[in-house]
């Protein structure tokens, strides 16, 4: 299936502003064409549900944002597919582990209101609880001056107006999903007790910012293994970023404190490349220090295609032979190329490490 033809396709609300509460929900669909067929019979619905539940208070900015796994494309819409889209790449070294779990399919509420992100997620699964098993469900908030639990401003150096588009959406790179956007997910679960051992200054160290002030330390103070240092991909002498929406969440009872890592971006090798950096280390070794006090313990990479995409969905079947065959991937080498992007990151790279 493909909207190669509907010029101008409508985004999702990826470049939504930052709200006070989310949802983020991901679901495996059941293995019986039933289940996949109520899902894509949903994909053409799912704006009316929004527009629905957002009309109680048009204040709150009600979102939702849908991405689907590679393991599900196919079986939901047929080819082509999205040039880049590919089950969770793991990078594992030491004892960190960015692991690959279940997700066919994402849904990130989001609005000024938690009551109103937990209706629209009601009225979704009230939808399609009988075709889908729930992965994982995470509520996000916002935490003082938009600050993780770990006491540190998170997504300062997000892009911002058309660098924001550039840098999430897809463009004329992959035409037939123009609009679209790679979603890739995380959940992190931090030692908070560890932490907060460290001194202020050793926490600085780590993050390579100021903890009260959020000015990024100087470059002379900054260790390399710096989380902000090792998120920073550059190519072709310029920086390239990702549209980050992260959130704390937790159980303070149950003792779980965390952040739920979302970033969106016009190829998924730069935020792969960013978590390459981290877990493997830049050179290998130099790891993000951060990763000895946070674990991620959820995986998935989702495709958004636009709101046109979803819309055209319905019911239609795709071919049969994309039922039948997953899509074989192949992990990609240090010297294959892609055309280059308006954003000249087409040689930018994720690989798998173990």
């Amino acid at each position: 299936m493909t909207m190669a033809n509907a010029p101008d396709p409508i985004p999702q609300p990826v470049l939504g502003p930052l709200t006070r509460a989310a949802i983020f929900l991901v679901v495996t669909v059941k293995p019986d064409a039933e289940s996949y067929a109520a899902i894509r019979s949903f994909c053409g619905d799912i704006a009316g549900l929004i527009r629905a539940v957002e009309f109680r208070d048009i204040d709150a900015g009600l979102t939702c944002i849908v991405g689907f796994g590679s393991n599900a494309w196919d079986r939901l819409f047929g080819r082509p597919r999205p040039a880049e889209l590919h089950p969770f790449r793991e990078f594992h070294a030491g004892d960190r582990h960015a692991i690959a779990t279940p997700s066919d399919v994402l849904f990130h509420i989001r609005a000024g209101r938690m009551d109103i992100c937990f209706e629209l997620a009601t009225q979704i699964m009230e939808r399609i609880g009988d075709a889908v098993t729930v992965a994982d469900e995470v509520q996000g908030f916002r935490y003082f001056e938009d600050r993780d639990l770990i006491g540190f401003v998170d997504g300062t150096e997000n892009p911002r107006g058309t660098l924001a588009l550039e840098s999430a959406l897809v463009g004329e790179e992959d035409a037939a999903f123009a609009g679209g956007s790679y979603v890739l997910v995380q959940k992190y679960l931090h030692d908070m007790k560890g932490w907060n051992t460290l001194s202020t200054e050793a926490q600085e160290r780590i993050i390579g910012r100021k903890k009260l002030s959020d000015i990024e330390l100087d470059d002379s103070a900054k260790p390399t293994s710096a989380h902000s240092a090792l998120t920073v991909v550059v190519e072709n002498g310029k920086e390239v970023k990702i549209l980050r929406d992260n959130m704390p969440f937790g159980q303070p009872g149950r003792g779980e404190f965390g952040t739920y890592f979302i970033g969106y971006s016009r190829t998924p090798r730069i935020t792969e490349l960013m978590l390459e950096n981290m877990f493997v280390g830049r050179p290998p070794g130099n790891y993000d220090r951060l990763l000895d006090f946070s674990k991620a313990v959820t995986g998935g990479l989702f495709f958004a295609p636009s709101a046109t995409f979803l819309e055209g969905a319905g019911e239609e079947e795709p071919a049969a032979a994309a039922i039948a065959t997953p899509p074989v991937v192949s992990e990609p080498s240090s010297t294959t190329t892609v055309g280059d992007t308006s954003l000249g990151i087409g040689s930018l790279r994720g690989e798998r490490n173990e």
